[in-house]
């Protein structure tokens, strides 16, 4: 009898549950957990907010430069293993769209978009996973399967 072999589902990840894999915070143990499961799918945007949230976080001092060095290597490594939907004039109008139904910020806009469209493409559900509670909203507004790693999760 052979090994049953494990299927590791798709994840939509915000960038606000990637960068909790880099850095200790809360909800980093979960996020690094569900981050281990499952295939990991973003908005081709993930690698730059990342860099930006750790570049503001360097700036005010919450990380050295050794360890924002250390983070920007394994974010790199860690890319080529990530499926990252992109940002193109479709994926702009659903991200429109998204705005005027949800009244949520652009960039969320873009990642519930990018989850609506990964999911239409393969024609399966994917679970929409944020640390952020007003995206958490507006992708339950836009009918995805939403988990979220706050403290008050839902």
């Amino acid at each position: 009898m052979s090994p049953r072999k494990t299927v590791v589902e798709w994840v939509y990840f915000d960038t606000s549950v990637l960068v909790k894999r880099y850095v200790r915070e809360e909800g980093s143990r979960r996020a690094r957990e569900l981050l281990r499961r499952h295939r990991l799918l973003s908005c081709a945007i993930a690698p730059l907010e990342a860099l930006c949230a750790f570049s503001r976080r360097r700036a005010a001092g919450e990380l050295s430069a050794h360890s924002f060095g250390a983070i920007m290597s394994r974010l790199r490594a860690d890319r080529g293993h990530w499926e990252l939907v992109e940002v193109n004039a479709s994926l702009l109008g659903r991200a429109e769209a998204v705005i005027a139904k949800a009244e949520v910020r652009t960039l969320d806009a873009l990642h519930i978009a990018s989850a609506l469209a990964f999911q239409e493409l393969l024609g399966l559900r994917v679970p929409f996973v944020t640390a952020d509670e007003r995206q958490w909203d507006a992708a339950q507004q836009m009918g995805l399967q939403v988990m979220s790693i706050s403290s008050t999760s839902r």
